[in-house]
């Protein structure tokens, strides 16, 4: 576990703050109106996108904390992990149990333009956080910020999927794209979840 002590210069400690803050800044926005619009629409796609998004945004806070203490929290960390792991498995369970109730008619997901805008938002601006983290975690070798730059990958998959959901409802109304989107993202919710507890980047993006 690397200590910030390590890190090579300031300057590079000074852009994982950055970048970090910029992830916690996007993340708020990502998960609040992507949880707001799967509400108003009865989205599962965007509630599986948004609850997704909200787990980042803690992950995102921990690795900006561990790189501005002056001593490596590890036991922090791993239990932060452990969290955000259990979070995102309990999240597929919901998610496949809210889909399977729409396919079966219990509730419709209507069309939302502010689901697929945030969507489109975030298939450009998370591929982008994704890289930088990732070179940055190469120059601190921390596994941290390496499994944070996994997780922003991984989110830009997730916006591309339940993106084609949406848009597939908003143009031709079929309401069941909407919940099949979101379980073809509930798998890798549960993977992600897995892998995050046990202290490991899922290898995405």
């Amino acid at each position: 576990m690397v200590s910030v002590s390590q890190v090579s210069g300031q300057n590079t400690l000074r852009r994982i703050q950055r970048i970090q803050a910029i992830t916690i800044a996007w993340m708020s926005v990502e998960a609040g109106v992507s949880l707001s619009a799967a509400w108003m629409a009865r989205s599962p796609a965007l509630l599986a996108f948004g609850g997704d998004s909200a787990v980042e945004l803690l992950s995102a806070t921990v690795v900006l904390w561990r790189f501005r203490a002056p001593v490596a929290p590890g036991n922090a960390e791993r239990s932060a992990s452990r969290i955000a792991g259990a979070l995102l498995v309990a999240l597929a369970g919901y998610v496949t149990m809210v889909s399977l109730m729409s396919l079966l008619g219990h509730n419709r997901p209507g069309p939302t333009d502010l689901g697929i805008v945030i969507l489109i938002g975030a298939a450009m601006v998370m591929p982008w956080l994704a890289r930088e983290k990732r070179k940055l975690s190469a120059a601190t070798s921390s596994a941290a910020l390496r499994a944070d730059a996994a997780q922003s990958g991984l989110c830009a998959y997730f916006s591309l999927i339940a993106l084609v959901g949406l848009t597939v409802n908003a143009i031709w109304h079929m309401a069941w794209a909407d919940p099949v989107a979101a379980l073809a993202v509930a798998p890798l919710i549960l993977w992600e979840g897995k892998e995050t507890m046990r202290g490991k980047a899922c290898g995405c993006g």
